[in-house]
């Protein structure tokens, strides 16, 4: 029990690294697009990530890596950072916050699914209530944003967005059987920003215009987003196993929120304080399933 505790905790610090990254993000990028943001920011880390190998010799492990393991891992980057985070950004743009996240923090739900049918796991009651607590406290959430319009593009793109994140998870859940936490985490950065490489004719020119300032607010958010944040992922994952270290870590947006009335003096909304309620419960059910 004190491993899925630890687990959980780890799902949760993941959870709040990557709201603020989120937060880094929201405050640097006032004047540039999200799709440049994350171009930079997958860069940065890349780059961090090389730098650590380097220094602790996981190179020499990582060139041992089967082709098929590599290949799984770079689909797994894509799908995750590259292709999903696509999706999700530009439903953000057509439709809005309240009509996108609803739909988008839909993902554990399909994470727990995919679990079941393809890796085998049990899955009890128990945690899919949680993941259920969870999702709703999100929605909950949401429903608080301004109300916007639906765009049919941008609903078919908030659906993909959240199959395409669960794909990724089940694709690294299949890898920490095989994989270390450290070279799977990293491996899936630097592939992720190979695969980003594509964006680069369009956003280029708006990259090289990140100033000092933003850039260092980006490589905050590399570091509590994808690279602190996605290690525990990673080791919850390989502890506890996907079905219940995505539902956890799902519950970053509402963390995001409550950052954001903290830090960026938003106006406070009693619906997150009701899907904080929500979320606290869903977490509890599934860390003691």
């Amino acid at each position: 029990m004190d491993g899925v505790i630890l687990s959980v905790l780890a799902a949760l610090g993941s959870a709040v690294s990557w709201a603020a990254s989120a937060i880094l993000i929201k405050v640097s990028m006032r004047e540039k697009s999200p799709v440049a943001a994350n171009i930079f920011r997958l860069y940065a880390v890349a780059v961090m990530f090389a730098v650590v190998f380097w220094i602790n010799g996981t190179f020499s492990q990582i060139a041992h890596l089967t082709p098929t393991l590599l290949a799984v891992a770079f689909v797994s980057g894509l799908f995750g950072f590259v292709i999903g985070d696509y999706f999700y950004l530009n439903a953000l743009k057509m439709m809005g916050v309240s009509r996108t996240v609803p739909i988008t923090s839909t993902y554990p739900l399909w994470v727990i699914l995919w679990a079941f049918l393809f890796l085998g796991r049990r899955i009890s009651p128990q945690v899919i209530i949680g993941a259920v607590l969870v999702v709703t406290a999100i929605v909950v959430v949401g429903r608080a944003e301004e109300e916007e319009r639906i765009d049919p593009k941008g609903f078919v793109f908030a659906l993909l967005a959240p199959l395409s994140w669960s794909f990724s998870i089940l694709t690294m859940d299949w890898l920490t059987t095989s994989i270390d936490v450290l070279p799977l985490a990293g491996i899936r950065m630097m592939f992720a920003a190979v695969g980003v490489s594509f964006f680069l004719p369009k956003y280029g020119a708006e990259v090289r215009r990140i100033t000092p300032r933003e850039a260092l607010l980006l490589i905050g958010a590399a570091v509590t987003g994808l690279m602190l944040g996605q290690y525990l992922f990673v080791y919850s994952i390989n502890q506890v196993g996907s079905q219940i270290a995505a539902p956890v870590s799902a519950v970053n947006p509402i963390i995001a929120s409550a950052l954001a009335i903290v830090l960026l003096k938003e106006p406070p909304n009693k619906k997150i304080l009701e899907g904080l309620i929500l979320a606290v419960l869903g977490v509890i059910l599934i860390s003691t399933a």
